[in-house]
């Protein structure tokens, strides 16, 4: 009888800001004990957050590498990476390194941390919703000053019984928030970038936290779709009372809302909320749709801006209908366990020579 084969050794090697989850790799290597790993933990400091740069690694580490898991670091040169299968980035999108020679001048397999945000961010949307119908900074002022409001201040709450979600990027973060908000007696429509007529093309196919999100994209009323004008401003002009903006950053979609949206979305005196990327928006547009008496928006909830961190001098910091958070809605207990999830799970599918899952298709950009 002749020998089984050989399962081949993989090098996983680690560049992340985070220290090192030993008894998560060590699970990963019960499962897999041909994979070995390289642990470099490269703190996120004001000027490398989303630094590329990777000078300070050895030549050599990169070399051994057969799969690298990143949060942006990546070798200059391409060819210091001979060996590479696949890089897993441990964030959702990917408009960071898209400038990058591994990027442009490679077909290396990409595959993304997209679909561990689901939870947390809709959280806090669902916050910043509730948080602005329900006068929360009116009421901390109260508490802070000691008095007690009154009722007239507060009788003309409407809730989101009825109301209109309209999410512009309907991926995992989309689909978790349009499950709670169906739960809130919303209705919602979906935005893709491409048609969805089909039930099988409505289905998720990446990764999904259990228990979460629209699998089989059954929730929304409606579908719509299509990166030019005529087809956003047909999805913005359904009656939409809260848009979330959930979409990627690429050269199509930046600048993608500006006056006109804005004017389309104020006729419903929309409330906004952004979670993707600042630059999606026009910012001083934003603004100026935000301080508009009638026809405006009512609101916006952003924890992104264009620039990050926000100019210290920005109007959007004393909007007393504006909430401004670090671009911190993401982050969690859970965020290391999920995407070293994915991994695994690629790492198992690499082993049987099937598809990797979150793969990047860098002519979208995502």
């Amino acid at each position: 009888m002749g020998e089984a084969p050989s399962v081949q050794k993989e090098h996983i090697l680690c560049i992340l800001p985070f220290p090192e989850p030993t008894e998560i790799l060590r699970n990963i290597q019960k499962k897999h004990p041909q994979v070995e790993f390289t642990y470099i933990l490269q703190p996120i400091t004001a000027s490398r957050a989303w630094n590329t740069d990777a000078k300070d690694i050895p030549d050599e580490t990169f070399k051994k590498a057969t799969i690298l898991c990143t949060l942006a670091s990546l070798p200059s040169d391409p060819k210091l990476v001979p060996n590479l299968k696949f890089i897993h980035f441990f964030s959702a999108g990917i408009d960071h390194v898209r400038s990058t020679p591994i990027y442009k001048d490679t077909v290396i397999p990409l595959t993304t941390s997209s679909g561990i945000h689901g939870p947390q961010i809709s959280e806090w949307v669902i916050m910043q919703m509730l948080s602005f119908a329900h006068k929360e900074k009116l009421l901390l002022q109260l508490q802070k000053e000691h008095k007690w409001g009154k009722h007239s201040e507060f009788g003309q709450l409407k809730d989101y019984v009825g109301q209109r979600l309209g999410v512009l990027g309907y991926g995992s973060i989309g689909r978790q928030t349009a499950n709670v908000c169906k739960a809130l007696g919303m209705d919602v429509i979906a935005y893709t970038a491409s048609p969805r007529t089909t039930p099988e093309s409505k289905k998720d196919t990446g990764y999904i936290v259990p228990r979460t999100g629209d699998p089989d994209g059954v929730i929304p009323s409606a579908w719509y779709s299509g990166l030019d004008k005529a087809s956003l401003h047909n999805f913005l002009s359904q009656d939409i009372d809260v848009l979330l903006i959930a979409v990627p950053l690429t050269d199509e979609t930046r600048h993608f809302l500006g006056k006109e949206e804005f004017e389309i979305l104020g006729k419903k005196n929309a409330f906004v909320v952004n979670i993707a990327r600042g630059s999606i928006v026009v910012q001083d547009e934003l603004i100026a749709a935000l301080k508009k008496k009638e026809g405006g928006l009512r609101g916006a909830a952003l924890d992104v801006t264009d620039p990050e961190p926000l100019n210290k001098d920005s109007e959007l910091w004393d909007m007393e209908n504006v909430t401004v958070t670090p671009h911190v809605s993401g982050m969690g207990t859970m965020y290391l366990e999920r995407s070293f999830e994915i991994l695994e799970r690629n790492l198992t599918l690499l082993e049987q020579g099937k598809k990797l899952i979150n793969v990047v298709d860098r002519k979208r950009g995502y």
